[in-house]
């Protein structure tokens, strides 16, 4: 039987992982250039006497066999690279590299799993099956998930359960927010190339004019929303960008705009596709104009499991009290590719809460956005606790 005191992060072992968010957070690297943080990420394992694997270019995970090598096989993810954003926190510790900041809390969950690692692999003896600790780079960009999942990692052997948590400035600190079913939206991004016809301003009915053609299509794609949705599901079309025009007297022969879809379910997901680029060619076609769709598909929303969900949602009310726990009443249109894992296995994906009282919270992707680095523990607590009093107990049990 595991208790709370064997799961307890020791004072000693706290301080070391402050000290590792401390360097994470001092050196952030971009999508896919994340060596320096991989290389660190090794450094500490060997420190610790703990092996692991290289996945990808920067990639790497830690395979935890318990005692008892029967028993299911659980993937904890969490995100290593960082955004392309300014710092503005004036810690002592803020970024070394000019205009990349981990401002989306990737430091923290890299510094949590790292914790994780630790205590489970201390804790080995007392685990069923076999933990695989997943530190995957491109979080902020596209596919790098699917990278990863086509190297193999969630085989040899194959992963029965996921979990991943997000740092959360909306919610309390130390305050768990569990959510069944869709928690984050899809996230599919468009570029609209509407060609018309040049002509002079002073004989419009020689032209076919591109950016009237474009305001058509910006009022009409609301409708996609407000007329053909779910009045009672989340659905997001924006559009971000324009560029079109030469000069006021000129009948612009062409605009571009670039905006983004979110969906929370993979039926609605599929349908604006389909709806958008149709009510675009349509509108363009209709003033004589064509529109060329280019659409790029992103994210998938993350939709978290009932039986992985409720082993998160009964460890953390055990671990730090029913009031610590919270149902999110609504999913945040925001975008994880942590979808993309939960597509293929059974998974939760949960918040952890950071906004101290009495202290203003900035939002992710914010240049000022920190955490207090006792949320750590919290963290490295509730995977440890959840793997070992939940999800060992057999993935057939469905908790």
């Amino acid at each position: 039987m595991i208790i709370k005191e064997q799961i307890k992060v020791s004072e000693e072992v706290t301080q070391k992982l402050i000290e590792i968010r401390r360097h994470l957070h001092q050196h952030p690297e971009l999508s896919f250039q994340e060596y320096n943080t991989c290389g660190y990420i090794a450094r500490v394992l060997e420190e610790w006497g703990i092996p692991y694997n290289r996945i990808g270019e920067t990639g790497i995970f830690v395979d935890i066999i318990g005692g008892n090598r029967q028993g299911p096989h659980i993937g904890i993810r969490a995100d290593i690279d960082a955004l392309p954003i300014q710092e503005q926190t004036g810690l002592p510790f803020s970024s070394a590299n000019q205009g990349v900041m981990h401002a989306c809390g990737h430091d923290g969950h890299t510094t949590i799993l790292l914790g994780t690692v630790y205590q489970l692999h201390r804790l080995r003896d007392k685990i069923s099956g076999r933990v695989r600790c997943i530190f995957q780079p491109g979080e902020e960009a596209d596919g790098a998930a699917q990278q990863l999942i086509d190297l193999g990692v969630l085989e040899t052997p194959s992963i029965d359960g996921m979990l991943a948590l997000h740092l959360w400035p909306h919610l309390p600190h130390g305050t768990i927010g569990i959510k069944y079913g869709a928690i984050t939206a899809s996230c599919d991004d468009f570029t609209i190339e509407i060609e018309g016809k040049s002509g002079h301003s002073a004989r419009p009915h020689q032209a076919i004019d591109a950016i009237t053609i474009s305001s058509q299509i910006i009022q009409a794609l609301h409708t996609l929303v407000t007329k053909s949705s779910n009045p009672v599901e989340p659905v997001v079309v924006h559009i971000g960008k324009i560029n079109g025009g030469t000069a006021s007297n000129i009948v612009a022969d062409k605009v571009v705009l670039e905006g983004t879809t979110r969906a929370v379910t993979f039926e609605t997901r599929k349908k604006l596709k389909s709806q958008l680029i149709n009510l675009c060619e349509s509108i363009a076609k209709s003033f004589g104009g064509k529109a060329n769709v280019h659409y790029k598909d992103g994210h998938p929303p993350v939709i978290n499991s009932e039986w992985v969900t409720k082993a998160v949602e009964e460890c953390a009310a055990e671990l730090f009290g029913s009031e610590k726990v919270v149902q999110l009443k609504e999913p945040s249109m925001g975008a994880d590719d942590f979808g993309t894992f939960a597509q293929i296995v059974p998974s939760t994906y949960f918040r952890l809460g950071t906004a101290l009282e009495g202290k203003q919270a900035f939002d992710l992707h914010h240049p000022q956005f920190e955490f207090d680095e006792s949320i750590i523990p919290i963290g490295v607590q509730l995977f440890t606790s959840t793997v070992l009093t939940k999800l060992s107990r057999g993935v057939e049990e469905k908790c």
